[in-house]
């Protein structure tokens, strides 16, 4: 099949160069200017309201006989994709030409989390560094996401209270049956790679080359999750709820039902609606190292440097834990920040021993591994460490804002927490050169798998 991309390549050229990353009443602001200057062509539409009440507003664009559903923030601190559907929505609502040629009629979502996103605004403007980011990262426990809160029944699993946000997905979802489904996720910290609901080998190289475009690289180490499975490189089937509990399931002692407190993905919705939709997702990080996609032969086996992962999380995890004991009977308010360590520090524990036992068992890491994967193990892992540090020094700090009672101790363990996350953050940047990615650049990766995607389903004529 061949690929018209005259009008993908001279759209991204479109871009603008993004200094820093909206605020969502940036991006409120915009999408209502946006429907004021073309009333003809773009509908604002509120189609549901966050827990705080504050609604969520989708723009429509474009008369095709198949219609596209993009949402961004479904994880509140992935704001890429609100600036793709910021240019994107702009671009369609002002050029005809590009509008005709996707074929497609355009439902988007630029913030789906309002509330969590708002928590993460504390880095949209920089500086771009690991550190500042750990230090205002906010993402909630897996029930409260809008991407994992879809109702499931699987096994002993079942999940019956999306919270309204994913109430507002599964109404687009529902009322407008969409052929295309794009849940805009980004990473922290590592390389492009893709979800796709189903094979589609003449889309993976299009996806890979998007990415290699961009100056982009791609991400070549361990997979997001060990039960993924790789279609391609960096390409990857998308995964569900019912992976998950099976490798739980598998490799723990304990009933998956009671460790999964969350629910579904939009995928394992969307296609229960609409069985033949085409779901993608394309994941790409703010700060990446070269070694990323280095698949040259290291030093170490792999099961060695999976197991030694496990034990930086399992070092990291016993910190805080012994650092929340410390705090526990002190935080008599309550907090988004607690509701999250709460839940992390309650799953991690069966989480490590699952990740250990598959580790343990499995015949494909008897190999050595490659630079990537072992650059992923020994340092991309302590960069997520450090994100649960920076969620509880905010959790300590929301405790003080509120009141002046036991000041003393909890200004002791946040000095604890803060040196560590500074240790912890002196190793990282010991061990890397990491570069930071223009958003423009990421947000032109996102775009082009979108419409390189919209071509393809375009010129099948709707066969998906």
């Amino acid at each position: 099949m061949k690929f018209d991309f005259s009008f993908v390549d001279r759209t991204i050229r479109d871009i603008p160069d993004y200094g820093e990353f909206l605020t969502v009443e940036e991006l409120n602001q915009s999408s209502a200017e946006l429907a004021h200057e073309y009333p003809s062509v773009v509908e604002l539409s509120t189609v549901g309201r966050s827990r705080a009440g504050d609604p969520i507003q989708a723009l429509i664009i474009g008369k095709g006989k198949q219609t596209a559903f993009l949402f961004g923030t479904p994880h509140p601190n992935e704001p890429i994709g609100a600036m793709m559907i910021e240019f994107l929505s702009r671009k369609l609502a002002e050029d005809k030409e590009f509008r005709e040629w996707t074929g497609f009629r355009w439902i988007m979502i630029k913030c789906a989390d309002l509330d969590g996103t708002r928590l993460n605004e504390g880095w949209f403007k920089g500086p771009f560094t690991p550190l500042h980011y750990a230090k205002n990262f906010y993402r909630p426990p897996s029930f409260q996401q809008v991407e994992w809160s879809f109702p499931i029944s699987y096994k002993k699993l079942k999940f019956t209270s999306p919270i309204p946000e994913t109430e507002a997905i599964m109404n687009v979802i529902n009322r407008e049956k969409p052929a295309f489904m794009y849940s805009l996720h980004n990473a922290g910290f590592g390389g492009a790679y893709y979800y796709v609901n189903k094979p589609c080998e003449p889309l993976y190289e299009r996806y890979r080359k998007g990415a290699i475009a961009q100056g982009v690289p791609l991400h070549l180490g361990e997979p997001e999750m060990p039960y993924a499975k790789q279609l391609s490189k960096a390409v990857y089937l998308m995964p569900s709820i019912k992976d998950n509990y099976d490798y739980l399931e598998e490799y723990t002692s304990k009933n998956p039902a009671e460790l999964i407190k969350g629910g579904a993905g939009s995928t394992d919705y969307a296609r229960r609606v609409v069985p033949d939709i085409f779901s993608l997702v394309c994941e790409v990080p703010y700060f990446y190292d070269p070694r990323i996609e280095d698949l040259n032969k290291s030093d170490v086996k792999r099961r060695d440097a999976v197991l030694d992962s496990v034990e930086l999380s399992s070092e990291i995890f016993n910190f805080l834990q012994k650092q929340y004991k410390g705090v526990r009977n002190l935080l008599s308010t309550p907090s988004k920040f607690r509701e999250a360590i709460e839940e992390n520090l309650r799953v991690m524990p069966e989480n490590l021993e699952a990740k250990r036992n598959w580790a343990e068992s499995s015949e494909e890491l008897e190999k050595l591994a490659t630079v990537s994967q072992k650059f992923d193990n020994y340092v991309i892992r302590r960069f997520y460490g450090m994100l649960s540090f920076g969620m509880f020094i905010r959790m300590i700090d929301y405790q003080l804002q509120c009141t002046n009672r036991e000041k003393e101790k909890l200004e002791k363990v946040k000095l604890q927490v803060e040196k560590e996350l500074e240790k912890q953050n002196e190793k990282l940047l010991k061990d890397l050169k990491y570069k930071v990615i223009p958003i423009k650049k990421l947000v032109a990766v996102q775009l082009a798998a979108a419409l390189t995607t919209v071509d393809y389903l375009r010129k099948r004529g709707g066969d998906r």
